[in-house]
């Protein structure tokens, strides 16, 4: 079966991790500010951290906002459930907008069709690596999260996603473009939202045991609380992966931009498809995930894994989940959920993988 989403590893993470082991590093040590440095370096980022994961990382940066409690959020309902969770686990309200039903990013005017009374901030995504237009959403003057989860190589100009809002995610799991098998970071350009995220990413620790016993206390061993909040570490061995990573980012891109690239050419002259939108002028992708558009949509996926080739939606609108006890009508969203399908892309096809996916979409009229 093609895997519909993949990573590629190889010796240069297996030697990383040998490393750490060696070393004994097998927690939270050098490799995570060695990550941090240079991932931070790479995306021209400011007070950069790294944390157990993208949907943690959500979590963290709705909570450093420090918004008042029960405000309205406004987040795409086309989207990984991690986004209204963070909004909801922080104790305010997701409102969910529609999306472009081209581009799968909200909008400017979706975003206003939102807004409430009660809106104190705004979640963006850049969905499957194409930017959002980051100008027109900032000028509702509201705080900001990028959600750049699949846009680690995305970027408007000369900014990379995830550094243009107040607030900026990325998530490194085992299918995103750097992969660390868990973990992500949160990124912002407020020093003191950093270094509340610093203590919060700790169980709320404000000064550690060590950090106490420099300044010669007799009782180094204890640490004040700040505030409460779950720990966000992850460990030296992931961060060891993220470093190999993060070094051959370039070719893992390269890898992703020819497949779509042949995607976008094999299915152009296929008028019962839709294709996704490249990026515009001066814009960068990440071509996280390629998601075509098609009628007949769930035998057309049925007929594909027939024939040896997962796909999936990506993702189900979180305004129809019944858990966050929504009334929306997005149409969009909706139609999205009807003939939208993500085909495989990631670094591990080979190109008779490639060759047999353009085949077989190619032949779905004949299938169904």
């Amino acid at each position: 079966m093609i895997s519909v989403f993949g990573s590629k590893v190889g010796q240069e993470e297996l030697a990383e991790v040998a490393d750490s082991m060696s070393k004994q590093w097998l927690g939270t040590g050098p490799k995570i500010a060695a990550f941090e440095k240079e991932f931070a370096q790479r995306l021209r980022l400011q007070n950069t951290m790294v944390v157990s994961s993208g949907s943690n990382g959500l979590h963290l940066a709705v909570r450093i906002l420090s918004l008042p409690p029960g405000s309205d959020v406004i987040v795409p309902s086309f989207t990984w459930v991690s986004c209204a969770h963070a909004v909801v686990l922080a104790g305010h309200h997701p409102v969910f907008c529609d999306v472009d039903v081209n581009t799968h990013n909200l909008t400017a005017e979706t975003v206003a069709a939102a807004m409430t009374p009660n809106t104190r901030a705004i979640m963006i995504v850049h969905y499957a690596g194409l930017p959002v237009n980051m100008a027109e959403i900032m000028k509702f003057g509201l705080p900001v999260i990028e959600d750049a989860a699949h846009a680690v190589d995305s970027k408007i100009g000369d900014a990379h996603c995830g550094s243009i809002g107040d607030v900026g995610v990325y998530s490194f799991d085992a299918v995103k473009n750097l992969v660390m098998g868990e973990g992500g970071a949160v990124t912002t350009r407020n020093p003191k939202d950093a270094d509340r995220a610093r203590l919060l990413r700790y169980c709320g620790i404000g000064k550690s045991g060590f950090e106490a016993s420099t300044g010669n206390r007799d009782r180094w061993w204890e640490y004040n609380i700040a505030e409460f909040f779950p720990k966000l570490l992850v460990s030296d061995i992931n961060a060891g992966i993220g470093l190999a990573q993060l070094r051959k980012l370039d070719q893992l891109q390269a890898a992703r931009r020819r497949m779509w690239n042949a995607y976008q050419d094999a299915f152009k002259d296929l008028s019962w498809l839709k294709r996704p939108v490249n990026a515009q002028a001066g814009e960068q992708h990440s071509y996280f995930t390629y998601v075509i558009r098609i009628p007949k949509r769930d035998q057309s996926a049925k007929a594909l894994y027939d024939r040896g080739i997962y796909t999936t939606l990506r993702y189900h609108p979180l305004h129809m989940n019944r858990i966050y006890n929504s009334d929306a009508k997005l149409p969009n969203c909706e139609q999205l959920n009807l003939d939208a399908l993500s085909i495989p892309l990631h670094p591990n096809l080979s190109d008779a993988d490639l060759d047999k996916i353009i085949t077989e979409v190619r032949n779905l009229p004949k299938c169904v």
